[in-house]
C-alpha cells in the first residue's frame, strides 16, 4: 500500500509540474575589476551567477498568471562591492493581450522606461554613469543579493508602437509613468515621478535609433536635488562578432564629465568576452575584464 500511495503522490506531483510553465536562466561571470579613488587604487577578482525563475499558468479565459524570482550570488575581494547570496523579491503579475498588471517587486516605470539603460558596459557595468534617472533612490529594483525590494503595483499597456507604464510604491509615497512610442526605427519616451524622497527623478527623457551603422541614445533626466543628468551612449559593430559601446555624461552631483568605452567578443553558445574602461562622474576610474555566459 506505501508503494501505492507514493507512485500515486508521485504522478499527481509530475502532473503538477507539467502542466505549468517554468524556466529558469540567467548568466554568470568572472573576471578582474580595478578601481582607482582618492583613497588609492586595486586590482579585484570579481563574479556573478545568477539564476532567473519564470513560473507561469493560463486560465481558460485566456489570461497569464506568472511569478519571478532572482537567486543571486555575487562575489568581490573588495570589501566596499556588493557581495552575498540570496533570493530577491518576487514579482507576480496578470497578462492578457497587451495589458500586463504586476505586483510586488515590480519592474518600476522610470528603470524599465527605454533609453535609461541604453548600454551596459563592460563586465560589471563600470558604476552606470550612463544611468540618467536616480536609481540610487529607485523604490523597485531589489538591488543586491538577496534585497526583497519595495513592495509596488504596475501597469503596463502597449498597442502597436505606443506603450504606457505606470507604477506606485508606498515608499516614499512614489508615483511615476512612462509613455512610449516608436516611429521609423527611433523611440521617444516621456517620464515623470512624484515622490517624497527629494533626490528622486521627477522629470525624464530619452530618444534612440540608429545613426549609420551605430544604435545611439540621448537622455536626460532631472533628479531632484541631485540636478540634471544628461547621457549621449552608442553601440556599434566593429567585425561579425565584436562591438563597442561609448558614452559620455555629465551631472550636476558630479565633480567631473563622465566618460566610458567597451568591447564585447562574441565566443559563440552564448558566451562572451567584455571589458571595459570608465571615468566616473565622482571623478574615479574604473575598469575591468572579463567572461560571461548565458544560459
Amino acid at each position: 500500500m506505501k508503494k501505492v500511495l507514493f507512485a500515486t503522490t508521485a504522478l499527481v506531483a509530475t502532473a503538477g509540474v507539467a502542466a505549468a510553465d517554468v524556466t529558469f536562466g540567467g548568466y554568470g561571470r568572472f573576471g578582474i575589476i580595478y578601481n582607482d579613488t582618492a583613497a588609492g587604487d586595486s586590482t579585484d577578482v570579481t563574479s556573478r551567477f545568477r539564476l532567473q525563475i519564470d513560473a507561469t499558468a493560463e486560465s481558460d479565459a485566456g489570461v497569464t498568471f506568472g511569478a519571478r524570482a532572482r537567486i543571486q550570488q555575487n562575489n568581490t575581494d573588495n570589501a566596499g562591492s556588493p557581495a552575498g547570496t540570496g533570493i530577491n523579491g518576487v514579482r507576480f503579475f496578470a497578462r492578457s493581450g497587451g495589458l500586463e498588471v504586476g505586483v510586488g517587486n515590480i519592474f518600476g516605470a522610470l528603470e524599465f522606461m527605454p533609453g535609461m539603460y541604453p548600454i551596459d558596459l563592460g563586465l560589471t557595468g563600470l558604476g552606470y554613469d550612463y544611468t540618467a534617472y536616480n536609481f540610487r533612490g529607485d523604490a523597485y529594483s531589489s538591488g543586491g543579493s538577496g534585497a526583497a525590494g519595495s513592495n509596488g503595483v504596475e501597469v503596463m499597456y502597449s498597442a502597436g508602437d505606443l506603450s504606457v507604464h505606470v507604477s506606485a510604491s508606498d515608499t516614499s509615497d512614489r508615483i511615476a509613468a512612462h509613455v512610449a512610442y516608436t516611429f521609423s526605427g527611433w523611440t521617444v519616451a516621456l517620464g515623470a515621478q512624484d515622490s517624497d524622497n527629494a533626490a528622486d527623478t521627477e522629470f525624464a527623457a530619452s530618444v534612440g535609433g540608429n545613426i549609420g551603422p551605430a544604435n545611439v541614445t540621448l537622455a536626460y533626466a532631472d533628479n531632484g536635488t541631485d540636478g540634471d543628468h544628461i547621457v549621449l551612449a552608442g553601440r556599434f559593430d566593429v567585425g561579425a562578432a565584436t562591438n563597442v559601446e561609448v558614452y559620455v555624461a555629465d551631472a550636476d552631483y558630479g565633480s567631473d564629465t563622465g566618460y566610458g568605452v567597451d568591447f564585447n567578443h562574441d565566443l559563440g553558445g552564448g558566451t562572451s568576452l567584455r571589458g571595459g574602461v570608465a571615468k566616473r562622474l565622482n571623478g574615479d576610474t574604473r575598469a575591468d575584464l572579463g567572461v560571461r555566459f548565458n544560459f
